[in-house]
């Protein structure tokens, strides 16, 4: 078993997709959200998309990190963290602009005061106020915070996001074909509308990434923020605290702040690919849970992808897998490992959104390709080695 599972998380969510098996899939059922009818309206022309995620467990890093030096703009990633795991999956279905926004906020009030719940809110506002500079427009409708001690150690920071779209700008993924190259969008490094160095970690893993980087010292000192039925074998088991650096280019970062590097959102970049090719896009995944096995769960067809010219490995991931000892095969399956999407497109297109890419300031390239096959199957290969996953 791995450490993942044993500490009572599972990067394909088995037991969930068990449990929703028999919903309706919507009208696209390899689209990366369900997709419905245009109930509001009754337009047949239009869809209704909705869809809800969060920070996840990356609100305890924040939470360990404002203990450990009192820094409260930590928080206002966090804020960027629930919005961007939205939005992004939103992305992935070709919808861009004009969204609402609810956002859930649960805490509890003896550990989480007012300072903290501001920071949350009114980051949540500025990076609207970001978003809308580049052409995505998001609308704030407020939502629900909530004193609910009994439920939560800490915080949970979540949202909904809906919004109605034109069919025919629609990214459904039923146009994957053998051919189509995949282009992959790099996670880490700094793009034109990001104010320091992303880590390029997201929203995904962060179970692990606490456990296996910070020091049994943060088990004895915040006991709030583990399960405490959890063996002490995978609690807290790293070698380092929030504040030691980590050299990355000129800059020493603190290993806190890359573990909460807010999450990248690509809707600057998605908003202007649609625009100029959205004919030619086949497919757009968000290697979010499940990291680079993502894609296989909405391919049209059995193909074999393979992806064998992968990024470099950002030292964030470096850094969990040596603390970690966790192999290839597992860190490419838990986190992104380098690119958080990628586009299912020709060769020629492929060229022309790598070149919009780098003038955002986000490193792009053909990672990979989509072969006919019997059965499905994933291949990576880099400089790990080789990692084959069967279906």
């Amino acid at each position: 078993m791995s450490l993942y599972a044993k500490r009572g998380v599972s990067a394909q969510k088995e037991e969930v997709h068990a449990a929703i098996q028999k919903l309706d899939q919507g009208l696209y059922p390899h689209a990366f959200c369900k997709i419905y009818a245009d109930f509001l309206s009754g337009d047949d022309n239009w869809v209704n998309i909705m869809h809800a995620d969060g920070a996840g467990t990356k609100s305890i890093l924040a939470y360990l990190y404002w203990k450990e030096t009192g820094d409260v703009s930590v928080w206002a990633g966090i804020a960027q963290d629930a919005v961007a795991m939205n939005l992004d999956d939103l992305l992935c279905v070709g919808v861009t602009d004009n969204l609402l926004f609810s956002s859930t906020i649960d805490r509890n009030k003896t550990r989480i005061p007012g300072e903290v719940l501001q920071a949350i809110i009114n980051g949540t506002q500025e990076f609207f106020d970001q978003l809308r500079s580049y052409g995505v427009h998001i609308h704030y409708l407020g939502g629900e915070t909530a004193d609910v001690g009994d439920v939560v150690r800490t915080i949970a920071v979540n949202g909904t996001m809906t919004a109605r779209w034109p069919k025919n700008k629609l990214i459904t993924n039923d146009k994957i074909q053998a051919g189509d190259v995949i282009v992959g969008f790099a996670s880490a490094g700094k793009a034109v509308y990001e104010n320091e160095y992303n880590s390029g970690l997201g929203s995904n893993g962060l179970t692990s990434a606490r456990h296996d980087v910070l020091e049994k010292y943060y088990a004895g000192e915040y006991p709030e923020t583990f399960e405490p039925g959890l063996s002490d074998a995978v609690v807290y088991i790293g070698k380092n605290k929030m504040t030691d650096t980590i050299k990355i280019g000129n800059d020493a970062i603190p290993v806190g702040k890359l573990l909460l590097s807010p999450t990248r959102t690509y809707a600057p970049l998605v908003k202007q690919l649609l625009t100029d090719h959205f004919e030619n896009i086949h497919g757009l995944i968000h290697c979010s849970g499940g990291g680079q096995t993502k894609c296989m769960k909405y391919l049209p067809h059995p193909f074999a992808v393979i992806k064998d010219n992968l990024f470099e490995i950002p030292p964030v991931f470096d850094l969990i897998r040596q603390n970690s000892g966790a192999d290839y095969r597992e860190m490419y399956q838990v986190f992104n490992m380098g690119h958080r999407l990628e586009a299912f497109t020709d060769e020629a297109t492929a060229e022309k959104m790598i070149q919009t890419s780098t003038a955002l300031g986000i490193e792009a390239k053909i990672v990979g390709r989509v072969e006919s096959a019997a059965t499905p199957s994933l291949l990576l290969q880099g400089s790990f080695g080789e990692v084959k996953y069967a279906y």
